[in-house]
């Protein structure tokens, strides 16, 4: 099957498992980040390209591979987000990208989701017990409650206007939420599918399964 760059998977250096696997498809177009190349065995794939300064991990000697200077702007994950992006990029699976022992570094990978989404590409970041996607000024999103215990909303640039949410048990109405404030926190489905709208500012939308 030839790939396309349309829909990437981009693969950062937490540990994820085969569990993990649901998230890709036949056609993905791999990137790995720097350690993130050690994912790739627990997923059964083989990188399209090979991207990091490979200060956490050596450089393996096989595939295409983008080597960045140490010293740089962008985290790997940002460069191969923007890399992407320049490529045609309309969909983006990042993992390995939450969690770990570094909380900046989850944050970076935040940044990086929402400077995709702000492109106008479809992101989601998952690990184990989370998805992560985003909400946009003039959007609207459903959520599927499945397995999902709760849902929380963060704004991410500031007080985010216009907020509706229906379908969960506590509704919102032309609401606001501010950073310094979290009422979007751990709430929960009452019905099959929830509906998101927003008329100001950006959410990060946290899907997490219950204990």
């Amino acid at each position: 099957m030839s790939k396309s760059k349309e829909r990437c998977l981009i693969l950062s250096a937490c540990p994820v498992s085969g569990a993990m696997r649901r998230y890709c498809r036949p056609g993905d177009w791999v990137i790995a980040c720097d350690a993130g190349y050690r994912n790739l065995a627990p997923l059964g794939l083989s990188a399209d390209l090979l991207v990091g300064d490979f200060d956490s991990a050596p450089q393996p000697q096989e595939g295409q591979a983008i080597v960045l200077p140490h010293v740089k702007d962008d985290t790997d994950t940002q460069y191969a987000a923007r890399w992407a992006l320049e490529q045609g990029c309309r969909e983006a699976v990042i993992l390995g990208a939450l969690g770990g022992q570094r909380l900046d570094h989850t944050m970076a990978s935040l940044s990086t989701g929402l400077y995709l989404a702000k492109q106008g590409v479809q992101v989601l970041l998952a690990d184990e017990r989370t998805e992560v996607r985003y909400l946009l000024a003039g959007q609207s999103l459903e959520l599927e409650r499945g397995d999902w215990g709760y849902f929380s909303l963060f704004p991410l640039e500031g007080p985010a206007h216009g907020l509706t949410v229906k379908g969960a048990y506590y509704e919102l109405e032309d609401s606001s939420l501010t950073p310094d404030f979290p009422l979007g926190v751990s709430n929960e489905f009452v019905s099959d599918k929830v509906f998101l709208s927003l008329r100001e500012g950006s959410l990060g939308v946290f899907l997490v399964k219950a204990d």
